[in-house]
Parts: structure tokens; C-alpha cells; sequence
């Protein structure tokens, strides 16, 4: 109890840092999330988006591997636990060269937190050492609302037949010290792992947590 009470003072200092709010548990929440559609429909909506070269990207071109998409906001402390750790890129590195295709996505809108243009994504990228395929811009915001992308980070595992299989929080410990890595459950490694062995994951779904994702119509108070 007292772990758990001190991760969560933790927490909330981190979203005061960046101005957000965290996506926690709720049972009165909206039935149109993530987790709803993929129970409804098991399929992952199609999408295009531009990347930080300039290339139109769409989901539909990597049926037949398995995909992650990341949502990620550099300003957000959730974030850079990953990033500043390396913990984020050994995990897109590792998937990488399993044949999977990760794709980072930036749904911030302009003058937003987050907020990137191709040129910045690519610094950010290499600043970064960032093991992602492709980098996506998403600043109007459609595509994260699409699949009900709440927190940065936010996840999706998607299998070859377009299958989301996994949504949600990145692993068990909503704290945005890089201390939390370690003994925490990695759900997207898991996922990983029980669809290779052909099994279905044992946590298909997480409530995700980290810094709101800055939509358009969300702007700063």
C-alpha cells in the first residue's frame, strides 16, 4: 500500500510538471473506446498519414506483419522515462528485428505540447536514436481519435490479419520515474510474446496512463 501510494504522489507531480491529466481507471467511462471496438470488430481501422520525410504512410501496406503503433509526445515526463532510459528503443529495436513494423505517432495539434513538424520529428528521431520505422504526424488529431488514443504513451499491437490484439497502457506502473522500469510488466513485450507462440495475450487491454494527448479542441485552459 504505501509502494502504491507513493507511486501515485509520483504521478501526480509529473502531470503537474506537464500540464496534463492522466487517463486512470473509470467504471463510469464511455463505452467507445479501443477496448469496445476491438471486442465489437477484432480489426484495426485503416489509416494514412504523412511521415517526417514527407511519405504518405497507410496501414493497409504492412498486412501480412505485425504492427505496433506508439503514440509519443516528447514534452510528456511518461514519455521521456522511455526514451531517456533507452527502455523505448530497445523495445522498437527488438521488435524491429523480429519483422515487425513499429510506427510512432504524434497527434499534438499545432502550438500544442508535442506538436512537431517533419523536420523537428526527424531531429527528435535522431536526438533520440529511435528505433521506429516511420514516424508519424497526425496533427489534426484523426487518426488518434480513430483508435481512441488517450495518454502518451499509447499502445497498439496489431497482428497480420489487421487484428488489434493489444491496446493500452505501455506496462503496469503508472509513474513517470525511470526507477518504475524495473520488476514492471511490460504489456506490449507480452503481447508480443503470446502471439508468437500463437496464443492469444493474457492482458489484451490496459487502462493507459501518461500526459492527455493535446487534440485540437482540447487546447490549454
Amino acid at each position: 500500500m504505501i509502494r502504491r501510494l507513493s507511486l501515485l504522489a509520483v504521478s501526480a507531480l509529473a502531470l503537474a510538471a506537464c500540464g496534463e491529466q492522466a487517463a486512470a481507471p473509470d467504471a463510469a467511462a464511455p463505452e467507445n473506446t479501443v477496448e469496445t471496438a476491438a471486442a465489437a470488430t477484432n480489426m484495426a481501422p485503416n489509416f494514412t498519414l504523412v511521415d517526417s520525410e514527407g511519405v504518405q504512410r497507410q496501414l493497409s501496406d504492412y498486412r501480412g506483419q505485425v504492427v505496433i503503433l506508439e503514440w509519443t509526445n516528447e514534452g510528456c515526463p511518461y514519455v521521456q522515462k522511455y526514451y531517456e532510459s533507452g527502455a523505448m528503443q530497445d523495445l522498437q529495436r527488438a521488435a524491429v528485428e523480429d519483422g515487425a513494423v513499429w510506427l510512432t505517432i504524434i497527434s499534438s495539434a499545432q502550438g500544442q505540447q508535442g506538436y512537431v513538424d517533419g523536420a523537428e520529428a526527424r531531429q527528435w528521431a535522431d536526438r533520440n536514436t529511435a528505433g521506429a520505422n516511420h514516424l508519424l504526424l497526425d496533427p489534426t488529431g484523426q487518426v488518434g481519435r480513430l483508435y481512441d488514443a488517450k495518454t502518451t504513451p499509447d499502445m497498439r499491437v496489431i497482428d497480420e490479419q489487421g487484428r488489434i490484439v493489444y491496446a493500452g497502457a505501455i506496462d503496469d506502473r503508472p509513474s513517470s520515474e525511470a526507477e518504475s522500469l524495473e520488476g514492471a510488466t511490460n504489456y506490449v513485450t507480452l503481447a508480443l510474446a503470446a502471439h508468437e507462440a500463437g496464443e492469444a495475450p493474457e492482458t489484451p487491454y490496459a487502462q493507459p496512463y501518461g500526459c492527455s494527448i493535446k487534440y485540437a479542441d482540447e487546447l490549454d485552459a
